[in-house]
C-alpha cells in the first residue's frame, strides 16, 4: 500500500513539475512575441544615432529622444503619470526633461504599491576627436541607450500583460551631470507625499559580464531583500553580488540613489558593465554595432519573468534591510 501512494505521489509531483514548465515555457514564449533583437536594435540604433548628437541635456537631441519615448509610450497604452508625459525642470538656462509613463495595476489594494523601472536616456554629447580620430560625437549605444531599450520592452511587455502592482517607467534626463533629474523626481515625489514601493534602475546592459555565474550585478545589493525575491521569480540566479561594484560605491552613482536618500525605499541599479568587458565607456566608439543584442533579448526576457514576480505578489516582500 505504502508503495501505492508513493507512486501516486510521485506521479502527482511530476504532472505538477510538468504543468509549472509548461506554463514557464508558454511565459517565455510570450516574452518573446513582443520582444525581438530587431525590436530591442531599433531602439538602441535610433538613440544612438548621430541625428541625436550624443543626447547633450538641452540639446534639440535629446529633445527628440523625449519625444520618441512619448510617442512608444502612447502606442503601447501606457499612460502618462503628470499631465503629459514629461516631467519638466532646469539645469541653469536649459530646459530638461524626464519622461515618465504609467500602468494602473489591476488590484484594488496592490495598485497603491508603485513600481519604478526606470534608466537615463543622457548621454555627453560631443567629445573632442583627438589628432587620429574624426568622430567627435559620442552616441552612447550602451550608456545608456541599452537601458533604454530595456525599459522600453519592458513597458512593451506589461503594458501587454497588466500586473497587481502599478508601474511607473521613468527615463532620466541629467544623469551623467550629476543625477539631476533623478533628484528632481525623488524631491517632487516626497513633497507631493507620493509613496513609492520600490525603484529598479537599468544602467549599461549592452553587453554580457564574464567570468560570473549572474547575468547581471545589483548595487546595494546587501541593503535589501530585492535580488533574494527577484531570482526566486526568475527560476534563476539573474542577479548577483559584485565585490567591486560595491568598492566603487556604484550604489551612489547612478539614478536610484536620490530615492533611496529622499525616499528611504529600496532603490537599485542593475548593470552589466564591470569597467572590464566593454572599452568604450563615454567614448565616441560606444556605437550600436558594439552591442550583444542576443545578450540583450535574454536578459530583458529574464527581467520580464522576476519582474512580474514582484509585480503581482501577494506580500510585498522587497525591503530594506539597513
Amino acid at each position: 500500500m505504502k508503495k501505492h501512494f508513493l507512486f501516486i505521489g510521485i506521479l502527482s509531483l511530476a504532472a505538477c513539475a510538468n504543468i509549472n514548465q509548461t506554463s514557464q515555457n508558454k511565459s517565455h514564449d510570450e516574452v518573446k512575441h513582443i520582444t525581438t533583437e530587431a525590436s530591442i536594435k531599433n531602439h538602441v540604433a535610433y538613440l544612438a544615432s548621430d541625428e541625436l548628437t550624443g543626447r547633450d541635456t538641452g540639446t534639440e537631441g535629446i529633445n527628440k529622444a523625449a519625444t520618441y519615448f512619448s510617442n512608444e509610450f502612447k502606442n503601447y497604452g501606457v499612460k502618462p503619470f503628470f499631465a503629459n508625459y514629461r516631467d519638466s525642470f532646469k539645469v541653469k538656462s536649459k530646459h530638461a526633461y524626464n519622461v515618465v509613463g504609467f500602468l494602473e495595476g489591476t488590484d484594488e489594494k496592490l495598485k497603491e504599491d508603485i513600481f519604478i523601472i526606470g534608466a537615463h536616456y543622457d548621454h555627453i554629447g560631443f567629445k573632442g576627436a583627438g589628432k587620429s580620430m574624426k568622430d567627435s560625437i559620442a552616441n552612447g549605444a550602451n550608456d545608456n541607450a541599452s537601458g533604454v531599450a530595456t525599459v522600453l520592452e519592458l513597458a512593451k511587455y506589461f503594458a501587454a500583460h497588466p500586473p497587481k502592482r502599478s508601474v511607473m517607467f521613468v527615463l532620466f534626463s541629467a544623469e551623467e551631470i550629476g543625477l539631476l533629474g533623478s533628484k528632481h523626481l525623488a524631491k517632487r515625489f516626497k513633497e507631493d507625499k507620493q509613496d513609492i514601493y520600490a525603484v529598479f534602475n537599468i544602467e549599461m546592459v549592452g553587453v554580457p559580464l564574464k567570468n560570473v555565474d549572474y547575468s547581471a550585478f545589483l548595487t546595494g545589493y546587501k541593503m535589501s531583500t530585492m535580488a533574494d525575491r527577484f531570482n526566486h521569480y526568475s527560476g534563476k540566479n539573474v542577479l548577483g553580488f559584485s565585490p567591486e561594484a560595491a568598492k566603487m560605491e556604484l550604489f551612489k552613482r547612478s539614478d536610484n540613489y536620490p530615492f533611496y536618500t529622499e525616499l528611504n525605499i529600496p532603490s537599485q541599479t542593475i548593470c552589466t558593465f564591470d569597467f572590464t568587458n566593454y572599452e568604450y565607456y563615454h567614448h565616441v566608439k560606444d556605437e550600436t554595432q558594439h552591442q550583444d543584442f542576443t545578450h540583450m533579448n535574454y536578459l530583458i526576457t529574464d527581467l520580464s519573468f522576476g519582474l512580474s514576480g514582484l509585480l503581482n505578489e501577494t506580500e510585498s516582500s522587497i525591503k530594506l534591510l539597513e
